[in-house]
C-alpha cells in the first residue's frame, strides 16, 4: 500500500515559479517510477512529466518542455515538479503518481495516486 501526499500549491500570477512535492509512504520509493499529471475541470487527466527510479531518465509533455523539471529524491522518498514561466493554461489540480516499470509512463495507469494539490495561474 503506497501513499502518495502532494504540496506546494497555490495561486501565482503568470511568469511565476512554484515547486510541488510528493511525499510517499508505505513502500519502496527507489523502486518506482514517478510521474505528475494534472486535470482542469471539464478536462483529461493529462501526463506532465515522468522520472525513473534513479532519476536518470526523464520524460516531459510538449507542453511544458522546456518549463517544468521532475526531480527526486530517494533518500527523502519525495519526487518534485519545479515549475517556471508559469501560463494560466497550466492552471490545474497537480497529481502525483507511482508505478512499477519505465513503460508507457505517459498514460494514466499508474498504480497509486496522490489526491492532488491546485495550482492557478492569473493573468
Amino acid at each position: 500500500q503506497v501513499q502518495l501526499v502532494e504540496s506546494g500549491g497555490a495561486l501565482v500570477q503568470a511568469g511565476g515559479s512554484m515547486r510541488l512535492s510528493c511525499a510517499a509512504s508505505g513502500g519502496t520509493f527507489s523502486n518506482y517510477v514517478m510521474a505528475w499529471f494534472r486535470q482542469a475541470p471539464g478536462k483529461e487527466r493529462e501526463f506532465v512529466a515522468a522520472i525513473s527510479r534513479g532519476g536518470g531518465t526523464t520524460s516531459y509533455a510538449d507542453s511544458v518542455k522546456g518549463r517544468f523539471s521532475i526531480s527526486r529524491d530517494n533518500a527523502k522518498n519525495t519526487v518534485y515538479l519545479q515549475m517556471t514561466s508559469l501560463k494560466p493554461e497550466d492552471t490545474a489540480a497537480y497529481y502525483c503518481a507511482a508505478k512499477i516499470g519505465w513503460r508507457e509512463v505517459t498514460s494514466t495507469s499508474y498504480n497509486w495516486w496522490g489526491q492532488g494539490t491546485q495550482v492557478t495561474v492569473s493573468s
